[in-house]
C-alpha cells in the first residue's frame, strides 16, 4: 500500500464527524515518531476499524515494530508485545493453569488477553505456537481445559516478519495467512525522509521511548466503536459487491494460481473497502476503493503454482492481470 493511495488527509465531503476526526488524528501522532509510512499507518487504522489483523513485512530496520508501538500509544487500548522465538510455547502466548497457594489451579492469562497484540517476528516461532493463535484470531477466544475464555474487545493481532531471512524461520501456512486482513509491505523511506530520520536520531531521539516524543492518546475506544458502526452502515451497491466477487473468482481461475481467494477473503476485501471509503470521508463505496485495497487485502491469500514461480511469475503480476482483465462497474 503506497502513500499515494492514502485516504487520510485528502479532500472529504461534509459527512466528517468527531469520530472520524479522532481516528484521523492517529496518523499525526504516529508521525511524531515514524517518518513516512503514511500508507501503512492508514492500512493499520482501516484494519482496526473492521476488527482485522495485519501482517507487516519488511527488511530489518524500517520501523515495523516502532510504527505499531506508536500506534498503540495513540490509541486508548491495552497493548502487549510478544517477541516470537524458536522456543516460545503456546502457553507463553495463551496462558496456562497454575497452582496457587491454596492448592487450587487457576488460569493465568497470557499476553493474548489484550486489545492489541504485537506478534514480533511471528515467523521465528514453530508452527505449533503459530497455530495457537488461530482460534484467537478467528473467534476471539481461547479454549483450554474445557473452558472457553473470551478475549477483550476490540482485539487485533499485528504481526511482523522479515521476508529475506529463511534460516531459523517457519513460514506461515495458508490457513493462518488467510486470517490476516492485510499484508502490508513496509519499505525503505525516501531520501528526504531518511534524512529526517537521521536528523532526529542525531538530536537524541530514542525509538524505545515513544512517550518522550510527545505521543498522546487521541482516539478512544468510543471513537473506534463509533467509527466501526459508521463503516458497517456505509452503502454498497450490488454492482460493487459483484465486482468484489468477480475479482475473487478471477484469482481462482487464473492459470498461475493454485489456491485463489476464499469467500472469507472476499468478505474481508469488502470490509476493508468500506473502511477505506469511510477514512476518505464518503458514506458509500466505489470501485476505486475496491481496486486500491485489493493488493494488500488479496495478495497474501494467493498460492501460485510452483513451476510458474520458478519462471518468475509473482503474486503482484497475477493481481495486476486480474485487476486489468476484470470489468469495472460504471
Amino acid at each position: 500500500m503506497t502513500d499515494s493511495d492514502d485516504p487520510i488527509g485528502g479532500e472529504t465531503d461534509t459527512s466528517i464527524n468527531s469520530s472520524l476526526d479522532a481516528v484521523r488524528a492517529i496518523r499525526s501522532e504516529v508521525a511524531k515518531v515514524v517518518v513516512g509510512q503514511d500508507g501503512v499507518v492508514s492500512g493499520l487504522i482501516a484494519a482496526i476499524l473492521v476488527k482485522g489483523h495485519v501482517l507487516l513485512e519488511g527488511v530489518p530496520g524500517v520501523a515495523k515494530t516502532l510504527v505499531v508501538k506508536t500506534l498503540g500509544a495513540a490509541l486508548d487500548l491495552d497493548v502487549k508485545r510478544v517477541q516470537f522465538t524458536p522456543d516460545l510455547m503456546p502457553s507463553d502466548v495463551l496462558g496456562q493453569l497454575v497452582l496457587d497457594r491454596t492448592g487450587d489451579f487457576r488460569f493465568r492469562q497470557g499476553p493474548v488477553f489484550t486489545n492489541m497484540l504485537i506478534a514480533d517476528e511471528i515467523n521465528r516461532t514453530p508452527p505449533k505456537t503459530q497455530a495457537a493463535l488461530l482460534e484467537a484470531m478467528e473467534e476471539r477466544q481461547v479454549s483450554g481445559d474445557g473452558v472457553t475464555r473470551p478475549l477483550p474487545s476490540p482485539f487485533v493481532v499485528i504481526a511482523t516478519q522479515n521476508p529475506i531471512e529463511y534460516e531459523g524461520t517457519y513460514p506461515l501456512p495458508e490457513a493462518q495467512l488467510d486470517r490476516f486482513l492485510f499484508k502490508l509491505d513496509v519499505g525503505y523511506p525516501s531520501a528526504e525522509q531518511e534524512l529526517e530520520v537521521i536528523r532526529r536520531h542525531d538530536e537524541g531521539f530514542d525509538p524505545h521511548d515513544v512517550a518522550a516524543a510527545g505521543v498522546t492518546t487521541v482516539a478512544t475506544v468510543a471513537d473506534l466503536e463509533a467509527g466501526r458502526r459508521a463503516v458497517v452502515d456505509l452503502r454498497v451497491e450490488d454492482p460493487v459487491r459483484r465486482y468484489v466477487i468477480d475479482l475473487a473468482r478471477a484469482t481462482r481461475e487464473h492459470p498461475a494460481v493454485l489456491l485463489g481467494v476464499s469467500p472469507r477473503g472476499a468478505a474481508a476485501h469488502l470490509h476493508a473497502s468500506k473502511a477505506w471509503a469511510w477514512l476518505s470521508g464518503r458514506d458509500f463505496v466505489t470501485p476505486d476503493e475496491v481496486k486500491t485495497i485489493a493488493r494488500p487485502a488479496l495478495g497474501h491469500r494467493l498460492l501460485l503454482r510452483p513451476e510458474l514461480e520458478l519462471e518468475g511469475v509473482s503474486v503482484e503480476t497475477v493481481l495486476d492481470s486480474v485487476l486489468a482483465s476484470t470489468p469495472v462497474p460504471r
